[in-house]
């Protein structure tokens, strides 16, 4: 594992999807108001950090991958923060449309006494229209040779349409570079021959109307989910019992999980889909991708909010 992981550093990914900022406001509960049964908060302090997709872009960066960004945000405030964000990190950006007709998506969470009291979502679900896709396609198409893998980070916010998975999917396979996809369920049944889709058991179950009870109905779920996309692999992320791995014609592969308590599983699942990416890239086969992705996942399961790990938190976990 350790000469796969060191090997992150001469990967090249092409990253592509729902681009987001997470806004966290903090402050003091000082009593509740006399307008509605609500909190009053007195802010001590803001921060701005990069979410969705781009939060998926950041671990490949943190674990030592290169990598480009290709999405859409708006000509606004929040598009300014993230593309700043992305530049402090040295993140290629020149793949990121600029859209006057969409608002970038920001997640808002106003947290008093340490405790979340609300989350305020501004965003555009509207699909992204023909041309621009046309115009993500042909980049994509003309830069294709220069990636080791592609992931696909599909938060449902339009970015991710049909017209354009019809035709990067078969351009990918073409050239032999493998996908990786981290779907909402909405979409899962849309990226079908992938390499690996990352799903979650919540998610997979209200797709595939299995329910989760014991070893059986997981293992259900997994194959269901591996026959209907005609993919490589499906890997399935079980909270703290670990990740759960399917592949064509090979037995289910189990890696535990080593954590008390699961704080963020989204954030978890980005960091363990950028993982078997930079791992797929670099030549692993797909059972060691994921033993190094449960490596990870029990690193960024115990943290909190948008969460990063870095190659060395990986092999000094491993030593």
């Amino acid at each position: 594992m350790n000469d796969v992981i060191n090997g992150f550093n001469s990967t090249k990914i092409l990253a592509i999807g729902d681009l987001m900022v997470d806004h966290y406001v903090y402050g003091t509960v000082t009593r509740i108001s006399p307008e509605a049964p609500v909190p009053v908060i007195k802010v001590e302090t803001e921060s701005y950090k990069l979410g969705g997709a781009a939060n998926a872009i950041n671990n490949i960066k943190s674990l030592g991958g290169d990598v480009e960004a290709i999405g859409v945000i708006g000509i606004d405030d929040t598009g300014r923060i993230l593309l700043n964000l992305l530049n402090e990190k040295s993140i290629d950006t020149e793949g990121i449309i600029l859209c006057g007709n969409r608002s970038t998506t920001v997640k808002t969470r106003i947290i008093g006494n340490d405790q979340q009291i609300v989350r305020i979502d501004t965003e555009s679900k509207k699909p992204l229209d023909t041309e621009t896709t046309q115009q993500i396609l042909k980049n994509i198409k003309d830069e294709i040779k220069n990636f080791n893998a592609i992931l696909i980070s599909d938060y449902d916010k339009g970015m991710i349409t049909h017209y354009l998975l019809d035709k990067l999917i078969p351009m990918a396979r073409s050239s032999n570079i493998p996908i990786i996809v981290e779907p909402k369920v909405e979409n899962l049944l849309n990226y079908k021959n992938t390499t690996v889709v990352v799903s979650d058991l919540t998610e997979l179950s209200q797709a595939s109307s299995i329910k989760p009870i014991n070893e059986t109905s997981i293992r259900n779920m997994g194959q269901w989910l591996l026959t209907h996309l005609d993919c490589n692999g499906v890997l399935i992320t079980r909270g703290k019992k670990g990740i759960s791995l399917f592949e064509k014609d090979k037995v289910v592969k189990h890696f535990p999980g080593a954590v008390k308590e699961m704080y963020n599983v989204t954030g978890v699942k980005d960091v363990i889909t950028s993982v078997m990416a930079l791992a797929l890239a670099n030549g692993s086969d797909m059972s060691t991708a994921a033993e190094i992705a449960s490596v990870a996942s029990t690193l960024a399961a115990g943290k909190v909010g948008t969460i990063t790990i870095t190659r060395e938190d990986l092999l000094n976990q491993i030593q």
